[in-house]
């Protein structure tokens, strides 16, 4: 399907949501996630300050193709259908938790928030079942994250590709996301009969 980068997204902002709304420190009622009305946006850091958001940015800033599974066969979807291969990628998001300048940056609020993403990531690094969301509800995908470290001039490159400062931020790759190939199944002809055949090899001595 080709709404794999959409519903890979929604399924991860959700579970980050559904997990710091049921934690009791980050959700009582005057808790400021709660108090101030945070998000957790798919928005970039820079987005959310411009729509006057706190809270998590969850965005997906890179997707690669899987050089791991570029040589997968085609499926064999019935006795007499192959589908073609799907395209195989890596979605790598970046994490930032972000606290508007009316509330002073509030550093300590961003680093209990990205504590918490991190402690849900690790416990839960496979994401299955009913934790999908969008289109991959009631399928059996699976998504694993996976924290990954970028050295300090990659995170610049990318807060300077955003046009904003350095901020505290993770990055977590999430696999295995497949795009279907758009083509028609092929129509194949099943084995309808197997002959036998018996030969003798002559030769001379």
């Amino acid at each position: 399907m080709y709404q794999a980068l959409h519903a890979s997204s929604l399924t991860l902002q959700q579970f980050i949501d559904a997990e710091i709304k049921t934690d009791s420190f980050l959700f009582a009622p005057a808790a400021p996630f709660r108090a101030r009305g945070m998000v957790v946006s798919l928005n970039t850091p820079k987005e959310m300050e411009e729509n006057n958001q706190e809270g998590i940015s969850l965005w997906l800033y890179r997707v690669i193709r899987d050089e791991q599974r570029l040589n997968d066969p085609p499926l064999r979807i019935s006795a007499t259908q192959l589908r073609p291969p799907p395209l195989p990628l890596r979605l790598h998001y970046l994490i930032t938790p972000f606290t508007t300048r009316v509330n002073l940056g509030d550093p300590e609020t961003e680093q209990y928030l990205l504590g918490k993403v991190m402690q849900s990531l690790y416990t839960n690094a496979l994401l299955r079942g009913t934790d999908l969301r969008g289109e991959f509800a009631g399928t059996d995908v699976q998504l694993h994250v996976r924290l990954e470290t970028l050295a300090l001039d990659e995170m610049s490159r990318i807060w300077e590709a955003l046009e904003g400062t350095y901020q505290l931020a993770v990055s977590y790759e999430v696999a295995v996301v497949d795009i279907d190939n758009a083509r028609e199944p092929e129509n194949l002809t099943p084995v309808q009969e197997v002959l036998a055949e018996i030969g003798q090899i002559v030769g001379t001595l």
